[in-house]
C-alpha cells in the first residue's frame, strides 16, 4: 500500500493539471449558461469499461503468455515478477490516474463542444482549404489522393485503421505508460505531452482558428461544389455515418461521447506523432515505423474528409517541437539532479 501511495504522490502534478483544466471547463460552462454541452457523464461507462476491465485483462493475458513461452521452468519466478508488489502497485496507481483522465477527457469534449459558441461559428474553412491548394501547387490534396485511391476497398481499410486501429494504439499506449513500471523513465514526459496535444491543439488553437473540415465545407461556407465529390464518395461509409452523427449533435446543441467538431489542428495526427516520437527513442527501426504510420494517418485524415492537409502538418510540427523542448528540459533537469547526487557524499564526508 505504501508503494501505491508513493506513486500517487509522484503523480500529484498530473492530478493538479487535470483539476485545474476541469475547473476552467466548468467555469466556462457555467458562465456561458451552456451546461448542456458538458460531456463528463458520457464517459462514465465506456472509459471505466476500457481502462478498468478490457486493458487490464489484456495486460494480464499478455504477461501470462510471455511467461509461459519465455521462461519455461522459471515460470513461478516470472509470475512473481509480473504480479509482484512493484508491478501491482504501479497498476493500481496507474488505474487511479486513468480514472482522473476520464474527467480530463470529459472536460476536453465539453470545451470542444463549446468552441463554435465561443468562436462564433466555423470561420476558417475557406482559408484553410485555400492554403491547402496553394501549398500543393494549385491542387486540392484530397483530389491528389483520390487519383490513386478511388476505391471502396481502400476506403474500408482506411476507415478501420483511422478509427479502430489508431484508437487501439494510442490508448493502449496510454494504459501501458500509466500502469507499467517499465515506462517509469518516460511517464512524466508522456503524460505532459498527452495533455499538451489535447489542450493546446484540440482546444486552444482549434478555438482560435476554428474550422469544421472538408466534409462539412459546403454546409459552413455555402460552397457545396468544392468537396461534393468527396462527400459522394464517402457517403454510406463508416466515417461518413459518424460525421453525420457529430453534425446532428451539433445542430441539436447537445453533447455526446466523442462529440464536438473542429478540424485545425488535428488531434488524431498529434497523438500518433507523440507516440511515434517516444517509439523513436527505442531505436532507428521504431522511428521509421512510427514515421510511416504518422504519414498514413495524415493522409487518411484528408482522404476521409475529416481534415485539411495543413491540420496534420501543423499538428505534427507543434508536437515535434514541444517533444524536443520537453526532452531537452528533462535531460537538463536530470543532469542537475545527478550533479547534486554525486556531490552529496563529498559534502557529507567533509562535514
Amino acid at each position: 500500500m505504501s508503494e501505491v501511495v508513493e506513486h500517487l504522490r509522484r503523480d500529484t502534478w498530473i492530478y493538479i493539471c487535470i483539476a485545474g483544466y476541469s475547473l476552467v471547463c466548468v467555469a466556462i460552462l457555467l458562465m456561458t449558461g451552456h451546461w448542456e454541452q458538458s460531456s463528463h457523464a458520457n464517459y462514465l461507462v465506456q472509459w471505466p469499461l476500457l481502462f478498468l476491465y478490457f486493458f487490464p485483462m489484456m495486460a494480464i493475458a499478455v504477461d501470462l503468455a510471455y511467461a509461459i513461452m519465455r521462461f519455461g521452468h522459471g515460470r513461478t519466478r516470472a509470475y512473481r515478477h509480473f504480479f509482484g508488489r512493484r508491478r501491482l502497485s504501479r497498476m493500481l496507481s496507474g488505474m487511479s490516474l486513468l480514472m482522473a483522465l476520464m474527467i480530463f477527457q470529459g472536460s476536453f469534449t465539453s470545451l470542444k463542444n463549446m468552441l463554435p459558441i465561443l468562436a462564433g461559428g466555423f470561420q476558417y474553412d475557406r482559408l484553410h482549404a485555400d492554403i491547402d491548394r496553394i501549398i500543393h501547387l494549385g491542387n486540392d490534396p484530397w483530389l491528389l489522393l483520390y487519383r490513386i485511391a478511388d476505391n471502396q476497398w481502400i476506403l474500408s481499410v482506411a476507415e478501420w485503421n483511422y478509427s479502430v486501429f489508431w484508437f487501439s494504439l494510442c490508448f493502449a499506449g496510454l494504459f501501458f505508460v500509466a500502469t507499467s513500471p517499465r515506462a517509469d523513465a518516460i511517464r512524466g514526459r508522456y503524460m505532459f505531452m498527452f495533455m499538451f496535444v489535447w489542450v493546446v491543439c484540440g482546444n486552444v488553437l482549434a478555438g482560435l482558428f476554428l474550422s469544421a473540415g472538408p466534409i462539412y465545407y459546403g454546409t459552413v461556407t455555402g460552397d457545396e461544389a468544392r468537396f461534393s465529390a468527396l462527400a459522394a464518395f464517402l457517403s454510406g461509409g463508416q466515417a461518413y455515418d459518424f460525421q453525420q452523427y457529430l453534425w446532428t449533435l451539433y445542430e441539436k446543441g447537445v453533447a455526446g461521447f466523442g462529440s464536438g467538431i473542429s478540424a485545425f489542428p488535428s488531434v488524431h495526427v498529434g497523438l500518433i506523432t507523440m507516440n511515434a516520437l517516444f517509439l523513436a527513442e527505442r531505436g532507428r527501426w521504431w522511428a521509421a515505423a512510427g514515421a510511416a504510420y504518422v504519414l498514413l494517418i495524415m493522409a487518411s485524415s484528408v482522404y476521409l474528409g475529416w481534415h485539411y492537409a495543413i491540420d496534420g502538418y501543423v499538428s505534427a510540427v507543434l508536437t515535434i517541437v514541444a517533444h524536443c523542448i520537453l526532452k531537452a528540459f528533462s535531460a537538463k533537469r536530470r543532469g542537475r539532479v545527478g550533479s547534486v547526487g554525486l556531490a552529496s557524499p563529498v559534502l557529507h564526508s567533509s562535514g
